[in-house]
């Protein structure tokens, strides 16, 4: 089964072409997956002078990229009669910026129309979790299945629009138990990378300058420690606007005493942020985990690209003897291959929401 995925749910164009194949054996069933291609047109430079994301200009981008890209999926993918070889189209649906849903949503329908090929409308957040499951571009891999008994999945979904704690007890089953109540962990490292001078996209700016600290090169009299919001809350949610307002505090107070906001006090405050925010991410996830008895922990999104995050939720993960998985890199951001593979999953448990006419849904949830 071939199948085309569609992503524009923000400011990347991005489309894929994964091939499932199935495989029979003595025991049982399996599968193979393979990313043919994975083509992905960013926007950064564009939306870069306005500090963020103009939808209606990225939904411009999209209308102006989207028929280039899906050539190029094509191509690199070797489909060379899309009627005879693609089996299904998948397509992100929500959540995400109306304007730029709808532009691939629409191409979607016409592509589905003209060669009559099943559409999929596809949960971008539900896609971000399928990441896990990917291989790196052109290696024909086994499909990572879970085998949900009593005990189920649990997933850490952290980028720019997106925090959350999503409890998985099979494909379709899923239930939210915590998200951040303001701020998005990426949205908050966005706009304290922007405080520090950092530039858009500011959260890798921040980890690789939070990454040049040490702390006995600080040259401040006291070192900074930032709050770790709600770690401390019996709920699972989480709160990252009180973090940045006490870092914007802290600038304000180091320059009111007269400290100049060098490379290696820029450092130290990125430094601290990222402590804070992590600390906070893994506690709560930990603990959820603990409390609705989950056997693994998946970590996908923009943020799952953190390399300190990745780090020591895998370290604190394994400490408590549970499965962990991330995503490659490649995949930890948008990205059509995610969605695919999410379409398949979809028809392999023939969800009747995703199979349904496909509506734009900005605010999708589960």
């Amino acid at each position: 089964m071939k199948i085309l995925g569609i992503e524009t749910s923000c400011d990347d164009t991005a489309m894929a072409v994964i091939e499932v194949q199935s495989e029979k054996r003595k025991v049982k069933s399996g599968e193979k997956i393979m990313v043919s291609s994975n083509i992905i047109s960013s926007q950064v430079k564009l939306h870069a002078k306005y500090g963020g994301v103009v939808p209606n200009l990225a939904a411009r981008e999209h209308a102006k990229n989207i028929g280039h890209v899906f050539d190029l999926a094509l191509e690199k993918a070797g489909i060379k009669n899309f009627k005879k070889e693609i089996d299904a189209i998948a397509v992100t649906r929500g959540p995400g910026l109306g304007p730029a849903l709808l532009v691939g949503i629409s191409f979607a329908k016409t592509i589905s129309w003209i060669y009559k090929k099943p559409l999929i409308g596809v949960n971008h957040l539900e896609g971000h979790i399928y990441s896990n499951w990917l291989p790196p571009i052109g290696i024909n891999s086994n499909l990572k299945f879970l085998i949900f008994k009593k005990e189920p999945a649990l997933n850490l979904i952290v980028s720019g629009g997106h925090t959350e704690l999503v409890l998985m007890r099979g494909i379709g089953d899923y239930k939210l138990i915590g998200e951040t109540l303001d701020d998005a962990v990426g949205e908050a490292f966005d706009k304290v990378a922007r405080l520090l001078g950092l530039g858009y996209p500011g959260g890798p700016a921040l980890a690789q300058r939070a990454s040049k600290f040490k702390v006995e090169s600080s040259k401040l009299k006291v070192p900074i420690l930032f709050p770790r919001p709600m770690i401390h809350s019996k709920d699972y949610n989480f709160s990252f606007s009180g973090l940045k307002t006490a870092v914007l505090y802290k600038i304000r107070d180091l320059k009111n005493a007269g400290a100049v906001l060098t490379d290696s006090v820029v450092n130290e405050i990125a430094h601290a942020f990222q402590e804070a925010a992590i600390d906070v991410l893994i506690t709560k996830t930990i603990r959820a985990a603990r409390k609705f008895n989950a056997k693994s922990i998946f970590l996908s999104g923009g943020v799952s690209a953190n390399k300190l995050l990745r780090e020591r939720l895998e370290k604190a993960v394994r400490k408590h003897g549970l499965n962990y998985s991330q995503p490659p890199l490649a995949y930890t951001g948008d990205n059509a291959a995610m969605i695919a593979i999410a379409g398949y999953f979809n028809c392999k448990k023939n969800r009747r929401d995703s199979l349904k006419p496909v509506q734009m849904d900005a605010n999708l949830t589960f």
